[in-house]
């Protein structure tokens, strides 16, 4: 296969920055004021006692309530993005994009199976997966680093990583809930085969809960990895504009052993045979910013889809 927001979050972040400062402070306070009181000499004992029972009753009214939940996951966000950034280059991204994509691509609407679980590290071996076991070998890495400061699900891992990848090649930045639990291997057969026509990707995407729209923007995703839209590592809408050249899928003056290369697959070629699709790709030729708008959006759904979420 083939909004909170992350203000939002800043903003949640500082928030409880702001509240654990306060907390402290008040803290400190209530620490000096003790100190105070121990080395001022004798002192009644009443008056003590009164004080630290008037600080035990205000204290949960001086100190705001803190979101746990909240700032554990922003947290982990934090640590997950640097430990991928850690591995990451720009020559790795399109690896690292297209496992997300095949571990997300597998979600069906009408059983609920599939899914953005983690389970692509056990389908390594099937066809439609041939050569991302080196992508898996590169997030390892950076999962054992993680692990050692917090625990992060494969899951997590693989949508933070792809986030980061789109980023990292100049693309939009994309805010990824946190909180995803690994699964075992999903059924075979769920990924797009790259002969389908336009009308049966859009009955497939269908199925995974995706619109025309959607299946277009995420095809724009084929503009980094060397497919021949551009710039192999530079996440921009040259893929949508290379489609309207019309020109066959047999033909590119790139190839390095001097034969003729293919231009993406033949289901990027099919997206222009279907009205609709040939709508939306001349949308995002012309709109760079509408295209990294709504391709922030739909990633965020395609990561979301089928995950289940941990409950503490």
């Amino acid at each position: 296969m083939y909004r909170g927001t992350r203000d939002g979050k800043l903003v949640t972040k500082a928030s409880a920055a702001g509240r654990k400062r306060a907390a402290d402070s008040v803290c400190s306070q209530l620490s000096e004021q003790g100190t105070e009181d121990s080395i001022s000499g004798p002192r009644s004992s009443w008056r003590i006692r009164r004080r630290d029972l008037a600080s035990a009753i205000l204290l949960p009214f001086l100190i705001p309530r803190v979101n746990i939940s909240i700032a554990a996951e922003i947290y982990d966000a934090s640590i997950i993005r640097s430990g991928v950034r850690s591995v990451l280059t720009k020559g790795k991204a399109a690896g690292v994009l297209r496992l997300v994509f095949h571990d997300a691509g597998t979600f069906e609407i009408g059983d609920g199976s599939g899914g953005m679980n983690g389970s692509i590290i056990y389908e390594v071996d099937r066809p439609e997966n041939i050569g991302l076991n080196r992508s898996i070998k590169i997030l390892r890495k950076a999962k054992e680093g993680i692990d050692n400061v917090q625990k992060v699900s494969w899951a997590d891992l693989i949508a933070v990583a792809g986030a980061e990848a789109v980023a990292l090649c100049g693309g939009p930045e994309i805010p990824v809930r946190l909180g995803r639990v690994d699964s075992s291997a999903d059924p075979s057969g769920k990924l797009p085969e790259e002969t389908l026509d336009a009308a049966s990707l859009k009955t497939l995407f269908s199925k995974k809960g995706f619109s025309a729209q959607e299946l277009v923007v995420l095809s724009g995703a084929h503009t980094i990895g060397g497919k021949g839209f551009g710039s192999p590592v530079v996440f921009d809408n040259t893929y949508f504009k290379v489609l309207l050249d019309n020109r066959p899928p047999q033909t590119s003056s790139k190839a390095g052993n001097g034969m003729a290369a293919m231009v993406g697959l033949r289901t990027d070629w099919a997206l222009t045979e279907d009205d609709e699709c040939l709508r939306w790709i001349r949308i995002y030729a012309e709109d760079q910013a509408r295209f990294f708008d709504d391709f922030r959006d739909t990633y965020i759904k395609l990561v979301d889809s089928g995950a289940s979420w941990r409950t503490a």
